[in-house]
């Protein structure tokens, strides 16, 4: 352990919990997130847990929706931290089978700021990594976690083997994750989350040491200049 604290020393994590509960009481999504990120406590690894409810992300597909109608926007602020961070994860309860509503719309945010670029000409997301944690009473983790992973990557994150986690119980109305310990001794639940937060600090560490994510064959302004990268037109008859 002491070995990966010096390896982990320079990053940071972001957990972005989509509950639908608003305030500060604590949700199930929560009581998931702090199985992980007390691994990263005994590494002493830097990491920051917002409750997207509670903010104020404006509807809509431009980076700062108050230049376009909207008369708050939390967003840009929200956007520093997503960059500032090494590692992202969305935490998300399920909702007839699909992610919350408050993800939905934070995913939406995070495209909007997707084509961006970072400091290598890459999109803005690029030598970052993501993952995500999924509490319910109902099925649905594997396809919350597909759909979640799937839009990361599209959007420029990183993403590593075996980075979706979560707890469901039995299949139809039940406790829900902490609800009287309800999970807490799950080994599935346990061993998934461990596997997740490890391969993220993994991946993160070696992005971090490498500068990133090679910055060749990914870069728009040279595509757009005329640079193909190898590609190959293929003839018409």
């Amino acid at each position: 352990m002491d070995d990966y604290k010096a390896k982990f020393k320079n990053l940071s994590a972001l957990y972005l919990n989509c509950t639908l509960k608003t305030g500060d009481e604590e949700s199930h999504t929560d009581r998931l997130i702090k199985v992980s990120t007390g691994i990263l406590d005994s590494l002493e690894v830097e990491h920051e847990t917002i409750r997207v409810a509670n903010l104020d992300l404006a509807i809509g597909m431009k980076p700062d929706m108050t230049k376009h109608g909207a008369d708050k926007d939390d967003w840009p602020e929200l956007y520093k931290k997503v960059l500032a961070a090494d590692i992202l994860v969305i935490g998300s309860p399920i909702w007839l089978g699909e992610k919350s509503s408050v993800a939905t719309k934070l995913i939406e945010r995070l495209y909007s700021t997707s084509a961006q670029y970072n400091n290598m000409g890459q999109y803005a997301y690029y030598g970052r990594v993501g993952g995500c944690l999924v509490t319910g009473n109902e099925d649905g983790v594997k396809h919350v976690g597909m759909g979640v992973l799937y839009a990361l990557q599209h959007i420029g994150y990183t993403v590593p083997p075996q980075v979706d986690a979560g707890w469901i119980g039995e299949v139809g109305p039940g406790p829900s994750y902490g609800d009287g310990g309800a999970g807490y001794d799950n080994d599935f639940t346990n061993r998934n989350t461990t596997f997740m937060t490890w391969n993220l600090l993994h991946m993160a560490s070696l992005l971090k040491q490498n500068d990133g994510f090679p910055a060749y064959g990914n870069q728009p302004d040279e595509w757009n200049d005329g640079k193909r990268f190898g590609f190959q037109p293929l003839m018409t008859d």
